[in-house]
């Protein structure tokens, strides 16, 4: 296997092969072997559902769904579980104070399951203008306590976890005696354990940093079941172990969420699984990095996010305009979903102007009438494309690297159009194929359906268009009756409006400068 220093390259001319993935526990680049060839089992956090979705939500929704594209592409028959958070997920990600559902409720005096609904359905319509596949089963936490109990009941059978006052928490200090809580995070907790002995005595816990697995409701406290220890509900981290166990086995491939859920969410989900099963339940562990305003992560509980209706409206005071939710799409997988992504206005221009010019492009290779062969220059970048993809892709995901490809590609349909470069049928046909599989088929960013639900905006762009078009066609006309007073009113008065005509040998052209 090809290396660049200590850095594992994926294989080049394989497809399936020669996918590289990013593992967090192991923090390198690994090789993806599923557990059952062919087939893939999937697990990514899904959202806790009290507030709309901003655009910090949008960056794992997009990361995922290119991951969940590409495996279905490349031949895999993808299982995707995707969980909807909507009981157990307290404030401030600890064991201690109010679900954040409930307090939603409590707060405009609603039942708790008519705010997850609510918010849900949000998400949901959310997903749907981003062009985000729907996952293959979105199970709910509340709808899975019966298999959060019986997890729970594991882990105590087993010597990892006690009962204090109806809850019961996790034992981290008998745990890390024959285990290793912190390898995913590279957190050696062995001093936070001894500096929380001083605490011993304070509280239900033996440790603080020992997490719930199952907490006593307070009489306020609305959503509650019964179990063995009391009436109560389950502590955030059990829902995705036991929910992912349940649709996905004992062991899957690839789990996946926000880098902010490294610690301690998903530590704490490795340790649940070893502590019930006795080994790791997932294989690859992936993480997208943040999405940051001036250089703080964007977030509920900071209070600095922009929800995605507030950029598909422009109704926010940070906004300078409104982002239809491709350009949100294109400017999230313009960086390596590795990388940080800080929100600035100036940023969603640039990357609304990359996404024309790119589907633009597209657009324009129906103009295109291929010829007897193509020059040496536009033959070698179209035969070279789709491989150059396909070798970003393997490479953990590099879609900017794709998106760079796709670029050249727009410069070689552009030398077409003007006529400075020559292309052949069977150039063109791959040209064309490669365009339109990896700009909307893997990278999701043709958005037909899917902006539509952002008020039907898909449909009217198509009329728009048609439109512009007609009225081309009538200057077009004028044109060849030498009627040139019309021909040129028509130019000016839509230059005036905002788009810009150029008149080529095969016709006039139209853009929307924005």
């Amino acid at each position: 296997m090809a290396t660049r220093g200590n850095e594992v390259l994926p294989p080049t001319g394989g497809v399936k092969e020669g996918l590289l993935i990013y593992n967090t526990l192991t923090r390198s680049k690994e090789l993806f072997k599923p557990i059952t060839p062919g087939r893939v089992g999937m697990y990514v956090c899904g959202p806790t559902v009290y507030g709309d979705a901003h655009l910090g939500h949008a960056r794992p929704a997009i990361t995922f769904d290119l991951l969940f594209r590409y495996l279905q592409h490349i031949g895999y028959k993808v299982r995707y579980v995707r969980n909807i958070t909507d009981v157990g997920h307290l404030e401030h990600d600890a064991d201690e104070g109010e679900d954040k559902i409930a307090k939603k409720a409590r707060l405009e005096q609603l039942e708790p399951m008519e705010v997850a609904q609510y918010y849900t359905n949000r998400f949901h319509d959310a997903m749907r203008a981003l062009n985000c596949l729907p996952p293959s089963i979105e199970p709910h936490a509340s709808g899975h306590i019966i298999e959060q109990i019986q997890l729970v009941k594991e882990i105590i059978e087993n010597g990892y976890a006690y009962e204090s006052q109806g809850s019961v928490y996790f034992d981290i200090e008998k745990y890390n005696e024959k285990h290793h809580y912190g390898r995913l995070s590279g957190r050696n907790l062995d001093d936070v354990i001894n500096a929380s002995r001083e605490l011993d005595g304070v509280g239900e816990k033996r440790n603080q940093v020992d997490f719930a697995l199952w907490k006593a409701a307070q009489p306020e406290h609305i959503m509650r079941w019964p179990s063995p220890w009391s009436n109560g509900f389950p502590g955030w981290h059990c829902e995705c172990t036991a929910m992912g166990r349940k649709y996905l086995g004992e062991r899957f491939d690839i789990h996946g969420g926000g880098m902010d859920l490294v610690f301690p969410h998903h530590e704490c989900e490795i340790a649940q699984a070893v502590a019930s099963q006795g080994h790791d339940i997932v294989n690859y562990w992936m993480h997208n990095n943040m999405v940051t305003i001036n250089g703080q992560k964007m977030g509920k509980s900071l209070g600095n996010f922009i929800t995605l209706s507030q950029f598909f409206t422009g109704d926010h005071e940070a906004l300078t305009q409104a982002y239809s939710p491709m350009t949100i799409r294109f400017f999230i997988l313009q960086a390596h979903y590795r990388s940080t992504v800080d929100f600035s206005n100036e940023a969603l221009q640039a990357a609304e102007k990359g996404l024309q010019r790119l589907m633009g492009a597209i657009a324009d290779l129906k103009r295109i009438n291929p010829g007897k062969e193509s020059d040496a220059e536009t033959h070698k970048v179209v035969s070279e494309l789709r491989q150059k993809c396909y070798d970003a892709m393997n490479d953990d995901l590099a879609s900017p690297t794709v998106i760079s490809n796709l670029f050249e590609a727009c410069s070689c349909i552009n030398k077409i159009l003007d006529h400075k470069a020559t292309i052949s049928a069977d150039d063109f046909t791959e040209l064309s194929s490669t365009m339109h599989l990896f700009a909307e088929e893997i990278l999701g960013l043709n958005g037909t359906g899917g902006q539509q639900t952002a008020g039907g905006q898909n449909t009217r762009e198509e009329a728009f268009g048609k439109a512009i078009d007609m009225l081309l066609e009538q200057r077009a006309a004028a044109k060849a009756n030498k009627d040139w007073a019309t021909s040129d009113k028509i130019r000016d008065e839509l230059t005036a409006l905002g788009f810009e005509i150029k008149d080529t040998k095969d016709g006039a052209t139209w853009t929307l400068n924005k």
